[in-house]
């Protein structure tokens, strides 16, 4: 789990503006952290099926909030992926 340093430390490095904390950047980076997270507890724990899902959902959430900025401002897509190291 995140905790609020580590949270309140992605804020900050991915944020727009002052007082930013919903943006599509800001989300993808939390979501991000927490699948790379769990990603390291499903390699130890191969049968945690429930966590497998949630793991999925973030995943697809993740896609979504990925194709909204690709549709709305490539640019902003760009610099999230280059940053957080999600695509080739």
């Amino acid at each position: 789990m995140l905790n609020q340093t580590k949270k309140s430390e992605i804020i900050s490095s991915t944020r727009i503006h002052d007082g930013d904390t919903g943006s599509a950047e800001v989300q993808i980076a939390l979501l991000t952290q927490r699948i790379n997270e769990l990603t390291g507890h499903l390699q130890s724990h191969k049968k945690d099926y429930s966590s497998r899902r949630g793991l999925l959902k973030m995943v697809g959430k993740r896609s979504s909030l990925l194709k909204y900025l690709t549709r709305t401002d490539p640019q902003r897509y760009q610099s999230i992926i280059t940053r957080l190291g999600l695509r080739k």
